[in-house]
């Protein structure tokens, strides 16, 4: 297909996401760059960029993108909003067979779209080339700092959405004092890169999980542990990276003694529903259980973190989880255990957020889009075409039927 005209769709799903893939300095270099394609941008009283920015780069603003071939945007398009025979990118969050998503890849199957999901672009070696990951660990680990010192009442730090960007986040943060916590971070992604920043601006030292377990410390002290650490092999045999990614199911959670010695968690792993959770919900009933504060970045709903019952919003970040009943508690609360699991925490920086994934965009997805696909970087990422699941995704067909 030749692409003639492509466009930014405006985010319909509720609550409302600010984030666009592409800012007007990036669609600026894009017409440029790509003179025979045509590049529009659908009106939006919720971007974080306004309609204005976007024309002062000579970028047309529309109301419909009908006639475009090729749709971007950030979040699922909700279903009334899906027009068919379009190529679409989104985050769809299907392919871990999201049962809140069923209907939506029904619906894009149905109505013939061809649905490119940013998941799902990566390199020759299955590497990610497009993520908001970074800063969904930024804002999660500065959530986690803001809710430790809510909880507890120790110190009072502006929202991360009430910054204006990274650097008064930053400084936002230099008003807290923690006490001498310990700290867990799983995994060692973007996402955990992330939260590592934040951690590293408090002056929060890391240490090996052998003293985390056995020492105690006059300051806060987090360590940062990855698969390898917390799941080992149901028959004993020696962990290897590449059969725990092929095989999750045969393995099991070793990740309990940590839940004896932190104060908090912060989530931030790749979780394959395949794969144990880190820990159970009848764990957590122990007296034993320490961890009071939960952010769970990866926001799984009942996932590694089986205390992540819903999914929180930035306008109500926290809930708290009661262990024993297994039900929902106001934030705060005095039994509970504080979840904060947003799923749109890049939305509180949106601006430096998305200009970080346009950049990525740009640079590492559509010149395979406009010019040829030789690296397959497009054909691994399409997860329907021509009204069926592509052979990569066929493992969906279940999800899809509603078996």
């Amino acid at each position: 297909m030749k692409i003639k005209k492509i466009g930014v769709i405006r985010e319909g799903k509720q609550p409302t996401d600010s984030r666009t893939p592409l800012t007007p300095d990036h669609m600026a270099i894009l017409k440029k760059q790509y003179p025979s394609v045509t590049w529009v941008v659908q009106k939006s009283n919720d971007r974080c960029f306004s309609d204005d920015e976007y024309q002062s780069q000579g970028i047309e603003v529309v109301e419909s993108v009908d006639d475009c071939d090729v749709l971007f945007g950030v979040k699922e398009v909700p279903i009334s909003e899906l027009i068919s025979g379009k190529v679409y990118f989104f985050f769809s969050h299907t392919i871990k067979k999201q049962s809140y998503n069923r209907t939506l890849l029904q619906e894009i199957l149905q109505r013939n779209i061809q649905l490119i999901d940013y998941e799902c672009l990566k390199d020759e070696k299955n590497i990610r080339i497009i993520a908001f990951g970074r800063w969904a660990g930024i804002v999660g680990a500065y959530n986690a700092i803001w809710t430790f010192g809510k909880k507890y009442d120790l110190f009072h730090l502006k929202r991360a959405h009430e910054c204006k960007d990274l650097e008064e986040l930053l400084n936002e943060l230099k008003k807290s004092i923690l006490p001498p916590e310990k700290i867990i971070v799983t995994g060692t992604g973007r996402v955990a890169l992330g939260v590592l920043e934040i951690l590293n601006a408090l002056e929060i030292k890391q240490v090996e999980p052998a003293p985390f377990f056995y020492q105690t410390f006059e300051k806060p002290v987090f360590t940062q542990v990855d698969v390898n650490t917390y799941y080992r092999h149901k028959k004993g045999h020696p962990f290897h990276f590449d059969h725990f990614f092929k095989h999750p199911e045969q393995y099991i959670s070793d990740f309990l003694p940590f839940t004896h010695q932190a104060d908090m968690l912060i989530n931030a792993i790749y979780w394959d529903p395949k794969a144990p959770k880190l820990f159970e919900l009848d764990d957590m009933k122990d007296e034993d259980f320490k961890i009071r504060v939960i952010a769970d970045i990866t926001c799984d709903i009942d996932g590694s973190v089986p205390s992540t019952i819903r999914a929180a919003t930035i306008k109500d970040p926290v809930y708290d989880f009661d262990p024993n009943t297994r039900k929902e508690l106001p934030p705060f609360s005095k039994d509970g255990i504080s979840v904060m699991a947003i799923d749109t925490l890049p939305n509180e920086l949106p601006r430096e957020s998305s200009a970080d994934f346009g950049r990525q965009l740009m640079e590492n997805v559509l010149p395979s889009l406009l010019n040829t696909d030789s690296k397959g970087v497009i054909g691994r990422a399409t997860i329907t075409e021509k009204g069926k699941l592509t052979k990569k995704f066929s493992y969906l067909q279940d999800y899809v039927d509603g078996k």
